[in-house]
């Protein structure tokens, strides 16, 4: 017969037991976790006029993100006071960076940039289309391993930003054939330049999920009073990655845009 010392007792352990369990889960979600953060940095000028990287940076270590996208990313041309601004960026962070070439500029160059908590596999530079005479564009791939020993693809983009919408439009579909066919989920990251409701963002999500809400977009541009969503974080395959916050993280002065961050869950493998 069990008396109430010894029925104390077993609850005791099983709360124990509890409490353990729920924290190894935890710990266990938290190695197949990623905070994803997309940022156009607007070549690391101020709203204000001025040049201060380290206003960017804040924005970044605040939300303290595993990955991060950047766009208008300046190397060493002569407006950025000829600094590598992907490099400048990763020391204030404390990350791995990695910074792919768009185009030449202002006597240096002007890309697309990562910046990793995690260490480069293998990274690559992809241009996209674009019409003559209109800005060039790429994507940047670089893949990584989790905490969790899963590997997974980053790409980091910034498509173009014109009306008509047709260099934008060849962009989207360079990237659904290029990227999510893979045998490692993906996650796609940038400034896409284009409303929810859009032809070049239905394209993407033909292929993509988006961590967006779907019914109430928040906006992200411009950053001091948001009216519009241009800036995505995606992933693929869409079962394979679980929405557990988004944020739009809005400081008007470090650019014009507004910074986006995603957590994601990488979900097991059903296959």
């Amino acid at each position: 017969m069990i008396n109430k010392f010894h029925f104390r007792f077993l609850l005791s352990l099983c709360f124990i037991f509890m409490v353990k369990t729920q924290a190894q889960d935890k710990k266990a979600e938290s190695k197949n976790t990623v905070r994803v953060l997309t940022f156009n940095i607007l070549h690391g000028a101020t709203t204000q006029g001025s040049f201060d990287l380290d206003v960017i940076a804040k924005v970044i270590n605040d939300v303290n993100p595993d990955l991060v996208a950047l766009q208008e990313v300046d190397f060493k041309t002569n407006r950025a006071h000829k600094l590598d601004l992907t490099t400048e960026l990763a020391l204030r962070t404390k990350m791995t960076s990695l910074f792919a070439k768009a185009m030449d500029y202002d006597g240096g160059e002007y890309g697309e940039a990562i910046l990793s908590k995690y260490s480069f596999i293998k990274t690559r530079n992809v241009p996209l289309p674009h019409s003559h005479g209109n800005e060039p564009k790429a994507a940047v791939e670089a893949s990584l391993v989790l905490a969790s020993a899963d590997t997974i693809i980053f790409i980091a983009t910034h498509l173009d930003h014109l009306k008509d919408g047709t260099d934008r439009y060849n962009q989207a579909k360079m990237i659904n054939e290029l990227f999510p066919h893979g045998n490692h989920p993906m996650i796609l990251a940038g400034d896409l330049n284009d409303v929810p409701k859009s032809k070049t963002i239905k394209l993407l999500k033909e292929e993509w999920g988006a961590s967006f809400d779907e019914k109430s977009p928040e906006p992200t541009f411009p950053s001091n009073n948001p009216k519009i969503k241009i800036d995505y974080i995606m992933f693929y395959p869409k079962d394979r990655w679980k929405v557990i916050e988004t944020k739009v993280i809005q400081d008007s002065i470090a650019s014009d845009h507004c910074a986006y961050l995603s957590v994601l869950q990488l979900l097991p493998d059903k296959n």
